[in-house]
């Protein structure tokens, strides 16, 4: 194939605009701020859950809490009608007296077991209603982060997607400018080879492949007509002349 040294050389800076294209893509998927917002999002979510886990702990222990708030009150509602009742001097028969008695010492006892109780659930509620709160703020900490992360990464990929739309025009516009066969090969030589299609012959040295021609490859590349299209014969991709080539 032949094309004009000029068109050819229109290759190289085809080729810097694709690579271009291809670090903005590249900035786009890797920003370190998209995983951090990757990540941020996931630990909302393990907060979010964590928060109803712990309002349910709590709920059910609010409940285990009013259940023996209830039974103090039975137990000490019985003692204080017994004690009454003790008091009001109404019982005449030493049995039933004694009865009475050794009840009232009996539900002393259960309540004092009954208080111990209830002590130890609620200092266990007020424990789980501390970690309701404190998750809840982690979370609403955690979505006002998420909310200005969010705006970062919005302006970083407008940013990308602003050059990457000026690179889009400029390749346009100069492959227009590049004789259709020689744009067919470049393209797929370029899609066979990691998005790089064209090399400049710098010094002797490809720098596709970075490999240095042999002076035999040299000295036929001198020999060959200017606009003779040629390929390294190392890693195939379009070899651009240029008067750096090292040809003279």
């Amino acid at each position: 194939m032949k094309a004009d040294a000029a068109a050819q050389q229109l290759l190289l800076d085809l080729q810097r605009l694709d690579t271009r294209t291809a670090q903005l893509e590249h900035r786009n998927r890797t920003l370190a701020q998209k995983q951090e917002l990757a990540d941020l999002n996931q630990r909302i979510q393990r907060l979010h859950d964590e928060h109803v886990a712990a309002r349910v702990i709590a709920g059910d222990l609010e409940r285990d809490q009013s259940r023996a708030d209830a039974d103090v009150d039975q137990v000490r509602e019985r003692a204080v009608k017994d004690q009454v009742l003790l008091d009001s001097g109404s019982i005449g028969d030493p049995k039933q007296l004694q009865n009475l008695q050794h009840e009232l010492v009996s539900l002393a006892r259960r309540q004092a077991e009954l208080e111990d109780i209830e002590l130890e659930i609620m200092e266990r509620v007020e424990g789980a209603q501390a970690a309701v709160r404190q998750l809840a703020a982690q979370h609403e900490e955690a979505l006002v982060a998420r909310e200005s992360l969010s705006a970062e990464v919005d302006a970083l990929v407008a940013e990308i997607d602003a050059e990457s739309q000026v690179v889009l025009v400029d390749r346009k516009e100069l492959a227009a400018r590049l004789p259709n066969d020689l744009l067919a090969l470049y393209e797929k030589v370029r899609a066979d080879h990691n998005g790089v299609g064209a090399a400049h012959l710098h010094r002797g040295q490809c720098e596709g492949c970075r490999l240095q021609l042999p002076p035999n490859e040299l000295e036929r590349l001198r020999s060959i007509d200017p606009d003779e299209v040629v390929r390294c014969e190392e890693c195939r991709r379009i070899l651009v002349r240029t008067s750096e080539s090292g040809l003279q």
